[in-house]
């Protein structure tokens, strides 16, 4: 196991990485009852949230993050799944997590025009009333948050001419709500869509590297 001290702690912990199967650095992978070692320069930076079930065999989301991991002095990559593989989110590190970084970004792929289970679990446990909301609950207030999706449908069906009748923008529309009531400063969504296009897609590879590196300009300019 590679163990790894991350510029993202709070509270006196400290985080362990591994990446081992991912094919991923060993710091975007983090685990499960470690937790953080604070230092101010985390404060600078963007904590990137990453919810999907299967990181390792991803297309589009693990180009995304080897882009980003490029720059480890402007992101933190924290993978939810990988971190907690029981299902059991630690409520207080995610928070301290949150907490230790100016910016957050919730990236994950659209699942049946929703977000993946856990990230929705992740929502209704981290978002706690005092915290994120209600009574003393200013934890994102003015934190810039965005949210970067992969869709599989390709752009020209998610419109209202096209074969769903819905924009991705529609569909992300609850997420907007959600930052809303927290106090958040949401910002506009980055998207790479016709995921699922990329066995049979001439140039595919190509296109999903230019949207790597517009995602971390994105991200950048947050």
């Amino acid at each position: 196991m590679t163990m790894l001290f991350l510029p993202l702690g709070v509270r006196g912990h400290v985080l362990r990485a591994t990446g081992q199967g991912t094919g991923l650095p060993a710091f975007l992978c983090m685990r499960a009852g470690a937790s953080i070692s604070l230092q101010e320069s985390s404060m600078m930076k963007t904590l990137v949230i990453v919810f999907h079930p299967s990181i390792a065999t991803s297309v589009a989301n693990k180009r995304w993050l080897q882009e980003l991991a490029q720059y480890p002095d402007r992101y933190t990559i924290h993978d939810v799944y990988q971190a907690y593989p029981d299902g059991k989110i630690d409520v207080a590190r995610e928070q301290a997590l949150v907490e230790a970084h100016a910016n957050v970004v919730l990236q994950f792929p659209v699942y049946w025009f929703n977000c993946p289970p856990m990230m929705k679990q992740w929502l209704d446990e981290v978002l706690a009333y005092g915290w994120a909301y209600g009574t003393g609950g200013d934890a994102f207030q003015d934190r810039k948050v965005a949210l970067a999706v992969t869709a599989g449908i390709r752009q020209a069906d998610f419109t209202p001419q096209g074969k769903w009748n819905v924009t991705l923008a529609q569909l992300l529309a609850p997420f907007d709500v959600t930052l809303a009531y927290i106090g958040a400063d949401s910002r506009r969504f980055f998207a790479f869509y016709g995921a699922e296009d990329g066995p049979k897609e001439v140039g595919y590879a190509e296109r999903l590297a230019r949207s790597a590196q517009e995602y971390e300009r994105f991200l950048a300019a947050l």
